[in-house]
């Protein structure tokens, strides 16, 4: 405070702390130099708390027992087990520089003097000092937990000092443990940071319990990972009336409790069936008359064709839509542990948004770095997606055609013809997904419909402008991609133009033949290289 030494030769003491708590202090005890307000030590000395930790109070010499230790009797240390619900000392879990655990006795008597200690220094600067003053006192969670009806400096103080108004706010909430209803508050006020995302103890319980009044139901209905949520303070008020909402159409309302991956996507997006129906049927109607214009009058007769290729388009597009859109999930809040091959991924993949554009969530604050890694991983998905999807429809293709030439030999016509290689038409159609379908889809999902979309259905209150914004943008994507697929296919040789001969006169009408071997010019195209365009 006099400005003798420095904040890193201060540290020198306290290397028996974890790195954090040095860090947490130290911006408070720079504050307090700064500005000139008084501080007080409270803390028990290092080589008391040590012999204590030890061999207990009994450790200490009888001018230590008298200074540091509260006097027999007490009752501060048998009352440490309670609490209604679980433990007082099951609680105080962040007593980890003691070497014998936190549950111990002797570490419970560490905690006893460390209270004892600080309350004995607290109540000295009270009565010594302005009574008009305000004593502000940092310290850990556990020993202000319950305040006056704890066990704790609180209740030590309010014994000796009945008519001192205390406060207790617990500045980090989400790193405490959950509070069960029926047990004793652990204080007053929670304080969260907007310097850090909340990740627990975020939402107003009784709020909770106004939805679910209102709605008439029980936590006990909800589905497991909802529960869990709410449990943990990770669901708001506003998500649950959502979910209840949603619960009123029977279809939505099936969907959202079987199905996780529906829950996750309604609860973020509730239009986004509507999405899903939209992009499925342009898809649909595009590829059909992409088909017809392609088949002309071979149409209904390569029906079988026109089905294969028409469901795998369908499939794809089922999943350009489902693996961009934005999503609300509390597995990774709710998740007991279990299952190491599933923590490994997800630490090696760290926490990244469903889609590169979505907004931060509760717990989430995603840097330009994940974002960026959200499009690859997306990629690699819609890439995996198209692979699988355009081998089996190459496959399905060549099973069509074997089953034609056998069922019907002399129809078959295109007998000759020649067939784009299925794996090199997976690899291309894999890698179309993975970048150029990818990217469109992430800025549909994310720009164009959960941001433009949801600002002007909110904000302006336009449901129906931002409805024809989504159909308008979907529309020009198929187009524009079936296009891009298209050239590609083209330049890579799946898809090939027959070269016409140099212009001669034209001969006679009963002069002119048709193209060798039976086949049109329409006709040498190859079915398996018609790829949806995604």
């Amino acid at each position: 405070m006099d400005g003798r030494i420095d904040g890193s030769i201060l540290k020198l003491y306290t290397l028996h702390w974890p790195q954090d708590r040095w860090e947490e202090y130290e911006p408070l005890l720079n504050y307090c130099r700064d500005t000139g307000i008084k501080l007080v030590a409270s803390g028990t000395p290092l080589e008391v708390k040590r012999t204590v930790q030890a061999d207990g109070i009994r450790g200490l010499s009888k001018a230590e027992r008298e200074e540091y230790a509260p006097p027999a009797g007490s009752g501060f240390i048998s009352g440490f087990s309670s609490i209604p619900g679980r433990s007082l000392v099951d609680k105080i879990s962040s007593a980890r520089d003691s070497p014998f655990g936190p549950t111990s006795y002797l570490s419970v008597q560490a905690r006893v003097v460390d209270d004892y200690t600080m309350s004995k220094i607290i109540l000295k600067e009270l009565n010594g000092g302005d009574t008009s003053r305000m004593l502000i006192v940092v310290t850990g969670a556990s020993h202000v937990i319950y305040g006056s009806r704890g066990f704790g400096v609180p209740a030590r103080v309010s014994k000796n000092m009945p008519k001192k108004d205390q406060v207790v706010v617990l500045l980090d909430p989400e790193r405490q443990s959950i509070r069960r209803e029926g047990e004793i508050p652990v204080a007053d006020y929670l304080w969260y940071s907007a310097a850090k995302p909340c990740s627990r103890n975020c939402f107003d319980r009784a709020e909770i319990a106004r939805v679910m009044n209102a709605a008439g139901r029980r936590p006990e209905a909800l589905p497991q990972d909802l529960r869990k949520g709410i449990d943990l303070g990770v669901v708001s008020p506003e998500i649950l009336q959502n979910f209840f909402d949603l619960e009123k159409y029977p279809v939505m309302s099936e969907l959202i409790h079987r199905f996780q991956g529906f829950r996750e996507r309604l609860l973020a997006d509730p239009k986004f069936l509507q999405r899903l129906a939209i992009e499925e049927a342009i898809s649909i109607t595009t590829t059909l008359l992409a088909q017809y214009e392609r088949r002309k009058g071979r149409f209904f007769e390569e029906i079988d064709y026109v089905l294969t290729d028409t469901i795998r388009g369908s499939v794809v597009d089922f999943f350009t839509v489902w693996l961009p859109a934005p999503t609300i999930s509390v597995l990774s809040y709710a998740d007991d542990g279990s299952g190491e091959s599933l923590e490994f991924v997800k630490g090696l993949l760290g926490s990244l948004p469903d889609n590169a554009f979505q907004k931060n969530i509760l717990g989430q604050n995603w840097n330009m770095n994940q974002r960026v890694a959200a499009v690859l991983v997306g990629g690699l998905k819609l890439a995996s997606v198209g692979f699988i999807a355009s081998v089996g429809a190459g496959a399905s293709s060549d099973l069509l055609y074997a089953a034609r030439g056998v069922l019907k030999p002399s129809a078959n016509a295109e007998a000759g013809r020649k067939r784009s290689p299925i794996w090199k038409s997976a690899a291309v159609y894999s890698c179309f997904l993975g970048t150029s379908a990818n990217l469109r889809y992430q800025i549909i999902a994310g720009l164009v419909e959960y941001r433009l979309g949801e600002t002007l259905a909110t904000n302006y209150n336009q449901p129906l402008l931002a409805s024809l914004l989504s159909f308008v943008a979907r529309t020009v994507n198929s187009y524009w991609g079936t296009q891009q697929w298209v050239d590609l296919a083209r330049y890579t040789g799946l898809q090939k133009t027959k070269e016409l001969p140099p212009a001669e006169p034209t001969p006679p009408p009963d002069e002119t033949s048709q193209v060798d071997d039976g086949k049109t010019e329409g006709q040498n195209l190859d079915d398996n290289s018609n790829q949806s365009s995604g």
